[in-house]
């Protein structure tokens, strides 16, 4: 996940102010504050530990809080003036070194913060506050956390915990109790921390305190229970003004931490300051040095190895003779490493603007193609590029991402590699699949090595085909060479888990080819049934809005939860439930409780399906559409951390799958003429796995012997059978696959917490090997440090510096983790048997969802055709239960479930 990291700025620049001492530079100036300043840039940028950084600055204007109580902040003292002397140098610097920074007018620093970690969160970033504000805890969550950059520290919700005893969520309500005596919020006098903690885990709101208004005195005594009547108009009136607005960034543009160290950018400030320490530091990291110590985690071990320096030497290919000798003169055993450049990164539409190689690990050639800047030097023709290809494909390939590179170089010259391919993305992967998700740019982090960011050589509203060659070929080969390293110094590390490099070269290698093909079919849709159905539902829209106005008796923005709050709750006077901050929430299942109480909430939910379909799925589709009527998907084979693949551009693995909406999407992908499409699916694989690596012998039984096997957990459970035991036999069974606990299942089946319980109980009671095993292996990835898959696939976690809440977390994830990575170990297994299978044959593998294959077959001999590949999934690993397959064939993706 990638991190934006926000800077509290006149919170730090204060907070650096007073715990450097009175530092001054040789002409007397102060610069404590600058100081602190710039060693947190050099920290960050050290550590690589952030994507994007963003200072919030306080905007101009009175604030509503000022509005609200004249008195808010007036305890406030003066700020020193040696302080304000180094905050316009200060500020200026966030500029220079090309930081961005934002204020929003007549809001404070706090707000832009809390909008812009919103923002954040719902693009799927993680949040990092630098700050010590309390008022900032309100915005922890799981993706949102503070850091504490004097006692670098990140406090997360079980920090929170620990320093104020209520949980992030409640941390407004607290305050409003408590007050806050720096900004001269009053809370409710007389009330301490304890007594607010008190009454916040039990009622968690003012409303559920003031609501049991008369329990208040046996819980607390008179004398309190009289100041929390008494102090009702102070408590909310200091709620409204801690509360944080998350509302005020609709859109932001982010731009991406760079390269080169930012100070380099003020260094001769810096020098002009004395911070002479601070320079040496900046002026020794050379850019190709690797600082960090390399460190392999291995359970609570760990192993130091050498640091290693990168050098290379870029090489402009200009002679194809040169080139062909080059690659001639290279035996053929011998590793390549290789990648393209291209114009765009749509593969389908891409052209390959050049390539560049390297032999040795300190060589890197670039070969241009079709750079059409004026004046350039020679480019190779399109024949002469194949016939290097052509060179170098006979040999072991390797690649960073190489599904990329496999597609350009097929699309645009039709040559696949002859030989094996080595990546060094799924290698970083399968060495530590938590920390190197994804496809990272950075491919020598472990090094503390800075690659040339495509940004410096490419210009913005340009592709790599306008870059000058020379630019072209240090970028190029920078890349062609780091791989090599990187491959050759992960195939090292290596050696101490040697199963993972077997799985690299038996599975996840040829998967990758596996992949590209499947992402080259793509899938055709039904393009007049998607514009069909947008017409639909845009007049469908637009009469469920006229509907709502009416019945609102005016007009508003049906999207913005804060005025459709206003409408329910206070114009028409329907019953809240959960409050949130600006008024009650407007979410589904909250207004799903209020369908019988107003006509306007069934138009309402009518017109968020209609949008979402449209938004979301539709009007993307369409776009997404070429000429053929065909959509291609990319699918990401490091994306997750268990070991699942994940898809993108378009996400076919998020469509819906049990809604009516869903299978109004699903409808629309189609077979080609004269074809079906052919659905083929695990039947309940993480319970198999489950029995197979538990032993059980009742659940043994019931795979064994074909039983239906939530009806035989509720049999054990209950003593008998029914719709709705046997549903709740179903929510454990598969609950305790992810780690669910008691509270969940007694939310998931809306039961008393004493109820779920209960049924977990006696599941245990009933099914005690099952106990052991996860008891076991909670036991086993706490003291190894790592979860492991059914062939080997490994997750670390760093149990080392957890709290004791992330090491709950960590033990959950880690048995998700054998489960649905032992699943994804199984369907990869099947989709490389089956891709020799069909090979040379008409038949198409198209997409893959979890536990699912998606095919396109012909219509005669469909059903022969499934048979043969369900044989194939089936026995395709040999557990101590049966495998078993479903498959089901049609014309639409719909027709398949």
């Amino acid at each position: 996940m990638r991190t934006l990291t926000i800077i509290d700025t006149f919170g730090f620049f204060f907070r650096s102010y007073y715990a450097l001492p009175p530092l001054r530079n040789s002409e007397g100036f102060p610069t404590g504050l600058l100081l602190g300043f710039a060693n947190l840039i050099h920290s960050i940028y050290k550590e690589q530990n952030s994507d994007y950084l963003v200072f919030a600055l306080e905007g101009r204007g009175q604030n509503r809080r000022k509005l609200l109580d004249p008195n808010y902040k007036a305890n406030r003292a003066k700020a020193p003036e040696e302080l304000l002397l180094q905050l316009p140098i200060a500020i200026e610097w966030i500029e220079k070194m090309g930081f961005q920074n934002l204020s929003i007018k007549n809001y404070e620093a706090d707000d832009v913060i809390a909008s812009l970690a919103s923002w954040a969160s719902n693009q799927g970033l993680q949040t990092k506050i630098i700050s010590h504000d309390k008022d900032l805890y309100q915005l922890i969550n799981e993706t949102t956390y503070l850091y504490d950059p004097i006692k670098k520290r990140e406090i997360h919700i079980q920090e929170c915990i620990e320093k104020w005893g209520v949980y992030p969520q409640d941390f407004t309500n607290f305050q409003a109790l408590l007050g806050d005596s720096s900004d001269n919020i009053s809370g409710i006098k007389g009330i301490g921390s304890k007594t607010a903690q008190k009454l916040i885990n039990h009622y968690h709101t003012l409303e559920e305190i003031y609501a049991n208004e008369e329990h208040l005195e046996s819980q607390l005594g008179k004398r309190l229970a009289t100041l929390i009547k008494e102090g009702k108009e102070d408590a909310f009136k200091s709620r409204e003004l801690v509360i944080l607005e998350k509302n005020l960034i609709q859109d932001f543009s982010l731009t991406a931490f760079p390269s080169k160290n930012p100070l380099l950018a003020i260094l001769p400030e810096l020098e002009k300051h004395n911070f002479d320490r601070l320079v040496l530091k900046i002026k020794q990291q050379s850019p190709f040095s690797f600082k960090k110590p390399l460190v392999r985690k291995n359970g609570q071990k760990k192993v130091e190895l050498e640091e290693k320096k990168f050098t290379f030497q870029a090489h402009l290919i200009q002679s194809f003779d040169e080139a062909l000798s080059l690659l001639q003169n290279h035996p053929l055993h011998s590793r390549i490493a290789f990648d393209c450049e291209t114009d765009q990164l749509d593969t389908q539409n891409a052209q390959m603007v050049g390539f560049s190689f390297c032999l040795d690990g300190k060589n890197g050639y670039y070969v241009p193609l079709l750079h059409n800047y004026l004046g350039s030097p020679t480019q190779l023709s399109k024949q002469e590029a194949k016939i290097l290809l052509e060179e170098i494909f006979k040999h072991p390939i390797i690649g960073h991402n190489l599904k990329f590179d496999y597609l350009i170089t097929k699309n645009n010259f039709n040559i696949t590699p002859q030989n094996i391919i080595l990546d060094s993305m799924i290698l970083a992967w399968l060495d530590d699949s938590s920390s190197h998700v994804g496809l990272d740019r950075q491919m020598f982090k472990w090094f503390n090595h800075k690659m040339i960011a495509f940004d410096e050589v490419v210009q913005k509203g340009q592709n790599f085909a306008q870059v000058h060659l020379e630019e072209a070929s240090k970028y190029a080969s920078e890349d062609a060479v780091a791989t090599y390293q990187l491959y050759h110094f992960l195939e090292e590390r290596f050696k101490e888990t040697p199963h993972l490099l077997d799985l690299a070269y038996t599975l996840e290698f040829p998967l990758s080819i596996v992949l590209a093909e499947m992402e080259n079919q793509g899938i055709k849709i039904n393009l007049p049934f998607f514009e069909s159905l947008k017409d639909q539902l845009s007049q469908l829209i637009s009469t469920c809005s006229s509907q709502i106005f009416a019945l609102a008796h005016e007009d508003f923005n049906i999207n913005s939860p804060q005025q459709l709050s206003a409408i329910l709750f206070e114009k028409l006077g329907l019953k809240g439930g959960k409050q949130i901050k600006g008024g009650y929430s407007t979410e589904e299942k909250v207004l799903e409780k209020l369908i019988d109480d107003h006509p306007i909430i069934a138009h309402i939910l009518q017109y968020r399906e209609a949008n979402k379909l449209r938004n979301t799925y539709i009007e993307p589709l369409l776009k997404l559409a070429n000429q053929e009527h065909k959509i291609f998907t990319s699918f990401l084979q490091t994306g997750t951390a268990t070991g699942r693949l994940s898809s993108k551009s378009p996400n076919l693995q998020n469509i819906p799958v049990r809604s009516e909406a869903g299978k109004k999407i699903r409808q629309g992908f189609i077979a080609q003429e004269g074809n079906l499409l052919l659905s083929i699916d695990y039947s309940q694989i993480e319970l198999r796995l489950l029995a197979h690596f538990s032993q059980d012998p009742s659940l043994l039984q019931a795979f064994q012997t074909k039983q239906d096997i939530h009806t035989q957990t509720a049999i054990s459970i209950f003593g008998e059978s029914d719709d709705l035991k046997r549903s709740i036999a179903k929510s454990i069974n598969f609950g305790l696959i992810y780690g669910m606990g008691a509270k969940k299942l007694s939310e998931t089946l809306k039961i008393p917490l004493k109820d779920a319980k209960q049924y977990i109980e006696s599941y245990f009671a009933s099914f005690p090997t099952v106990k052991n095993f996860l008891k076991n292996q909670q036991e086993n990835i706490l003291s190894q440090g790592y979860a492991q898959t059914l062939l080997g696939h490994r997750r670390y976690f760093d149990f080392e510096s957890a709290t004791e809440f992330q090491k709950s977390n960590f033990l959950r994830e880690g048995i998700n983790t054998i489960f649905q990575g032992s699943a994804a170990d199984l369907i990869k297994l099947a989709m490389n048997a089956i891709s020799a299978h069909i090979r040379d044959t008409p038949i198409k593998m198209l997409i893959q969802v979890h536990d699912e294959l998606i095919f396109e077959l012909p219509q005669e001999g469909a059903q022969q055709h499934a048979q043969q590949i369900v044989e194939i999934m089936n026995s395709i690993y040999t557990l101590k239960v049966p495998l078993e397959c479903g498959f089901a064939l049609g014309e639409n993706w719909a027709e398949l479930k």
